[in-house]
């Protein structure tokens, strides 16, 4: 299974880790800690020396109630970053859900991959990611918006429903004239789904994910659901819960995980394909 992302190729018969670089004030787990440009270069080589295969940039906090952030700001907080980022030798996923965003990066040629929580339902995103050659993209489910979504979130079948929508996203695409192969979908923990929900999701995905015609990346690290099933509220603290549940993803198809734990993911991976978990 192999993804075409940007300037790379990413082979997927053995999952990958995407580090996570917020640079924001208030994300839910790092917020403010990489605001700083040298302090965000800084982390981004720390997590290539670790093993890192992806790094995911971000500047807008999605967590729920997070506050609104301009497309000016946003901007302003990810364009240092995104353009010192270019001297590493790693594809760079931006993660926003601003077709504005994605346009102002793509021009730059400074991101490989597009990790879009709104599975590019912004007016205009499939067209300009249709004109691009070979950038990634990875559609998000997610239901409401960061400042309701956690406000009773209801489903009939959320493994069905998950599901189907993702499939759509991809036809979509596909329609659009997007490569299969550039593409990831993601069922997004946390974003509109309840304890029971996300339990649903993870429990069923090695089923659900055969359904997907394309590789499935989940970002279910240090989530306010771990905190809930170990009694941690504090996200930091949620380390070894985040990497048993990346592996447990992984065991059950994942094929990129989405993590803050780098070092601790990339260990824990490497002993379980050495223990031939994944062939």
């Amino acid at each position: 299974m192999q993804l075409n992302c940007g300037r790379f190729e990413l082979d997927l018969t053995t999952p990958k880790v995407m580090g996570i670089l917020n640079v924001t004030p208030d994300s839910f787990s790092d917020g403010g800690q990489f605001k700083a440009h040298d302090l965000a270069l800084e982390h981004a080589k720390q997590m290539i020396e670790q093993g890192v295969d992806i790094i995911d940039v971000g500047a807008e906090s999605t967590r729920p109630n997070a506050a609104f952030v301009s497309e000016e700001e946003e901007w302003a907080r990810l364009e240092p970053i995104l353009s010192s980022l270019q001297n590493f030798n790693v594809p760079i996923s931006l993660d926003t859900r601003r077709t504005s965003i994605m346009k102002k990066a793509l021009a730059e040629g400074w991101v490989d991959l597009v990790n879009d929580v709104s599975a590019l339902e912004d007016e205009g995103a499939v067209e300009l990611l249709a004109k691009q050659s070979n950038t990634a993209i990875c559609l998000m489910h997610k239901q409401g918006n960061p400042e309701n979504m956690q406000k009773e979130p209801y489903y009939e079948d959320v493994v069905a429903e998950v599901s189907q929508y993702l499939q759509d996203r991809v036809q979509v695409c596909k329609q659009a004239g997007i490569d299969t192969k550039r593409l990831l979908v993601d069922p997004g923990f946390g974003f509109g789904k309840t304890l029971a929900h996300n339990l649903a999701l993870m429990n069923t995905l090695d089923q659900w994910a055969k359904d997907q015609e394309v590789p499935v990346l989940i970002g279910i690290s240090r989530k306010n659901m771990l905190g809930k099933l170990v009694n941690e509220p504090e996200p930091k603290n949620r380390m070894v819960a985040s990497v048993v549940a990346a592996l447990a993803a992984c065991a059950r198809g994942a094929k990129i995980v989405r993590v803050h734990d780098v070092k601790e993911t990339v260990q824990a991976l490497t002993i379980w394909q050495h223990m031939g978990v994944f062939i």
